[in-house]
């Protein structure tokens, strides 16, 4: 059974809190992915997570100016975090209940990150 560790991508872009919004869009776009996971900044915070969706509903969709905004004005957070040894069954149906698309693999630290598109492309379905 395959489980969140054999499916995560490992290279997960992260960003400070206090980044601007602007600066979340132009790494997005350098690096061709969706989302970002902001670490926490000391152990009794929780990991966030920012998305386009986020950028394009929470920013541009109310006319705000992404260069005066930061990921923590829209950050989700705490967001919802999955551990390594998840199976991808599981991981699935935690998307799907909370309507997500990617969550964190975090065990003690930031190991990946999991993609709806990774359950469909590396979850050997056929």
């Amino acid at each position: 059974m395959r489980r969140a560790k054999d499916i995560m991508t490992t290279d997960v872009a992260v960003i400070a809190a206090s980044a601007l919004i602007s600066q979340a869009i132009g790494t997005m776009k350098e690096r061709g992915i969706h989302a970002l996971i902001i670490k926490p900044e000391n152990s009794e915070k929780a990991y966030g997570i920012i998305t386009e969706a986020d950028i394009a509903y929470k920013v541009i969709a109310l006319g705000h100016d992404p260069k005066e905004l930061t990921v923590a004005d829209i950050m989700t957070r705490p967001c919802i975090t999955i551990k390594p040894e998840m199976t991808v069954e599981n991981i699935a149906r935690l998307f799907a209940n909370h309507r997500i698309h990617r969550a964190p693999v975090v065990q003690e630290s930031l190991l990946g990150i999991v993609a709806a598109s990774d359950i469909l492309h590396k979850g050997r379905w056929w």
